[in-house]
């Protein structure tokens, strides 16, 4: 509630600043919040308010570099806050609405083909770094993990390791969005279908396929919806599935840091991958 209460503190800051006037109820996300507002011009647009961290940090420039292409489209942006203002798009139409999954997931796969067609700027995390910091990371949680409850997970994560070091000297140089899951796509007027909220990282498409498929688990059909991402995209198959299994890994680390069990639905997709 605090963060909330100074996001819209600072968002009535850029109300002011850049002459915009609110026209909705703000909406909140998990890191940000929006207002829907009118530009001095009549434009329909989103002021987006959010804190600059590890994730967040680069996404003004990375969608200055997509160009609106498949993307949101920027307007403004002070990258000191993180602030941006940003095309409106129709929040009430989210691509997880689309009743077949299969669908949905052609949809999605069309546009992350073409965000990770474009390569990376300079000035972006990249995956290199991110990987080192998993690999440092990766003994403290195995050993926290030993002679706790069901040695699979220890396994699961030997196993996704073993995988990942089998890509990791051939990190990539693509504009990755690292979130693009079915809630991250928006119906649009530009186009029928828009992306928004990237955590822009410089790497291997095959990093981001994890989120497509964890979004709608529960809906089945892993195996098809993988091989439709990994031929939409052009990907070899065994690469994407090692890059998948690194980000299965990624956030299996971060849980266990946290004091949590894995989760149970990335478990199912990794032992798929796995062929278990």
């Amino acid at each position: 509630m605090v963060r909330y209460a100074r996001l819209l503190e600072r968002g009535d800051e850029f109300l002011e600043r850049w002459g915009l006037r609110q026209e909705g109820t703000p909406m909140s996300g998990q890191v940000s919040v929006v207002l829907p507002v009118v530009l001095g011009d009549g434009t329909r647009a989103a002021l987006k308010l959010q804190d600059v961290d590890e994730e967040t940090v680069g996404e003004g420039l990375a969608l200055r570099t997509w160009g609106g292409d498949g993307v949101v489209r920027l307007l403004d942006e002070d990258a000191e806050t993180g602030t941006l203002l940003l095309e409106r798009l129709d929040e009430g139409r989210p691509l997880d609405a689309v009743p077949d999954v299969m669908k949905a997931t052609t949809i999605l796969a069309e546009l992350l083909a073409r965000l990770s067609a474009v390569p990376a700027p300079e000035g972006l995390r990249r995956l290199d770094g991110v990987v080192a910091g998993m690999f440092e990371r990766l003994p403290a949680v195995l050993a926290s993990l030993e002679g706790k409850g069901d040695e699979g997970d220890r396994r699961l994560l030997k196993d996704c390791a073993a995988a990942l070091r089998e890509v990791a000297d051939e990190p990539g140089d693509r504009l990755l969005h690292w979130d693009l899951h079915f809630e991250n796509v928006l119906a649009a007027e530009r186009e029928p279908w828009l992306v928004i909220d990237p955590k822009p990282l410089a790497g291997d498409p095959g990093f981001e396929l994890l989120p497509a498929l964890w979004n709608r688990c529960e809906e089945g059909q892993l195996t098809r919806r993988f091989d439709l991402l990994t031929e939409t995209l052009g990907l070899d198959r065994e690469r994407a599935r090692a890059w998948t299994l690194g980000r299965v890994l990624q956030n299996s680390l971060w849980q266990v840091e946290e004091g949590e069990g894995l989760d149970d639905e990335q478990v199912a997709i990794a032992r798929e991958l796995l062929g278990r």
